[in-house]
């Protein structure tokens, strides 16, 4: 029997928001974050950010930092998340940003099996992904050593599907990065009443 495990990658500066942390803005009256996490429906779900990780103490869910790869990006929260996942006999790590508050339901089975990233509109999203926990290995090797560190060249690597996702009245993947894409989706829950939290 597959366990998949979800990891929330919130560690995002969050420039174009002018600071702060984004998953936790406001987005029909509760933290962008708290929508996330509702809509992977997984029961083992933790956070990678760095800093302090009382401010994310609300959630509940374990706060993993990158560890000894700090500064090398995105992929040193995913090798911290699989190495958590892998604790948990986990058989799959499902990934998802922080600030895409529409990712559909069902999201992981919809991946499966991995590796498998979620594309729409013919783009890939690397980081909407369902990753083989035995690929942890082979990150840590990729860290451990000078060169590449891009998404996109280690899921090359391991060889990643893409899934396509159709479209709603909106890309599900949609990222929130700048107040003008924060009051869209606010404004899509808002138009949309309950079929908006679809």
């Amino acid at each position: 029997m597959d366990r998949i495990a979800a990891l929330v990658l919130a560690g995002g500066s969050a420039r174009r928001m002018g600071g702060g942390d984004k998953p936790l803005l406001d987005l029909g009256g509760q933290p962008m974050l708290a929508r996330v996490i509702a809509r992977l429906g997984l029961s083992d779900a933790a956070i990678s950010a760095n800093g302090d990780p009382a401010r994310f103490a609300a959630f509940g869910l374990p706060v993993l930092d990158d560890g000894a790869f700090s500064g090398e990006g995105p992929l040193a929260g995913l090798l911290a998340g699989l190495d958590w996942a892998a604790g948990l006999g986990a058989t799959a790590l499902l990934t998802v940003p922080g600030d895409t508050p529409f990712i559909p339901l069902g999201l992981a089975a919809a991946l499966m099996p991995p590796p498998a990233c979620a594309a729409s509109l013919g783009q890939p999203h690397h980081l909407v992904a369902l990753w083989p926990i035995a690929c942890r290995y082979l990150l840590r090797t990729l860290l451990s050593a000078p060169g590449r560190r891009d998404i996109h060249y280690f899921t090359s690597t391991i060889g990643m599907r893409r899934v396509d996702f159709p479209l709603g009245k909106w890309d599900p993947f949609i990222n929130i990065n700048t107040p003008e894409e924060l009051a869209m989706a606010r404004g899509i829950l808002d138009g949309q009443g309950t079929e908006g939290a679809a």
